[in-house]
Order: C-alpha cells, then structure tokens, then sequence
C-alpha cells in the first residue's frame, strides 16, 4: 500500500534563516559549542556570545549552561530575564523573552512545525512571545505561535500551542487555565493560595 507522504519531495527552499551560511557555520561549529558548555564559567559570557551572533539583549541576564539556541539572530531578550539548564530555543523565527521573564530548566520553545495536510510536509514557521514577568516552567513546551502575557505562567511540563492571557495560570496537555497569579503589589488581589503544581 503506497503511503500518499512524499518525504522525498520535501522543500524548504523559501525559507530564509537571515544569516549567510558562512554565519550560520560560525555558529553552530564555535559559537554555539562554547555557548553550550557547562565549563563557562560566569552567565556574562555567555550573554556576549550570544550579543556577537547578532541576539538583542538586556541588562542583567542570567543564562545557564547547556542551553540551546538555534539562530541567536531571531532571539530579543529584555532585563533580568532567566534561562534554566538545558532550555532549547529553537527559533526559526523570532523569539521574544520579555524583561524578569524566566525559562526554567528542559522547557522547549518551538517556532518551527509541519503541515501534515501536506504530502510534502512542508514547513511552517510562526514566532514565540513572552511578556514580562512570565514563566515557562521546567520541562514545558511552547509550540509555534505560542503567547505568554504579562506575569503569566505555563506550568512544569505544559504544552502551550495558543495564548495565556496576563497573570493566569495554565497546566497539562493542552495547557488549560488553573488559576490567576496573584502577585504582592500586582494589580490582581490577594487571595488564599491555592495548590497548584509548577
């Protein structure tokens, strides 16, 4: 039985990554090996090699090791942001990390996917955006497209293909809303804390 998917046949060709290849090998054979160790000693570092291959950063940033960035050209990071060990920003396209914004340990931000209506499987891009003061928690996943508004949080192994509005809460697979966050000084009010697990 012939399969109707023609993987052979698949054509990435109008896509464009927004660097020259000699740019691009740059990257991932010096650039992105050194970036990745864990043997770097101090998060500044880290930040200027991502600021020599073309990324706009803030203030105050905090990476770890063993993060993985695709294209640090796509990537804007506002002050005070955090990257946990091992997150994977796999921007084809733009990514966006607002100020005090904190990706936590294993999350995963994706820009890129298929189209499985195509026999080609041809790619499909759209960019990430979180606000201000949001969090990925460990071990989530933000697929293409994904939205975190100000102060909102994907808890720990979420899978956010949509939007969470400002200063909510979403959790499982899909991510669905648990709660709101409220946040002393914040404009949403106190309230009893309610168990939620991040």
């Amino acid at each position: 039985m012939s399969t109707p998917i023609k993987l052979r046949d698949y054509n990435n060709d109008w896509y464009r990554p927004g660097r020259s290849t000699a740019w691009r090998i740059g990257w991932i054979m010096i650039g992105s090996p050194i970036f990745r160790s864990s043997i770097l000693p101090f998060s500044r570092l880290r930040v200027a090699l991502l600021r020599l291959f073309g990324a706009q950063i803030g203030n105050g940033v905090v990476l770890h090791s063993e993060i993985t960035v695709k294209y640090p050209w796509h990537l804007t990071i506002g002050d005070d942001a955090w990257i946990g060990e091992r997150a994977w920003i796999d921007n084809l396209t733009t990514v966006h990390i607002g100020s005090n914004a904190c990706i936590s340990q294993g999350a995963y931000l994706c820009t890129g996917n298929h189209d499985w209506t195509s026999p080609t499987f041809n790619l499909r891009i759209a960019p990430i955006f979180l606000g201000d003061g949001s969090w990925v928690a460990a071990m989530s996943t933000l697929l293409p497209g994904a939205t975190l508004g100000e102060c909102a949080i994907a808890a720990a192994g979420s899978v956010v293909s949509g939007e969470i509005p400002p200063y909510e809460i979403f959790a499982g697979n899909p991510a669905v809303f648990v709660r709101e966050r409220n946040v002393e000084g914040s404009r949403t009010e106190q309230h009893e804390w309610q168990e939620v697990a991040l």
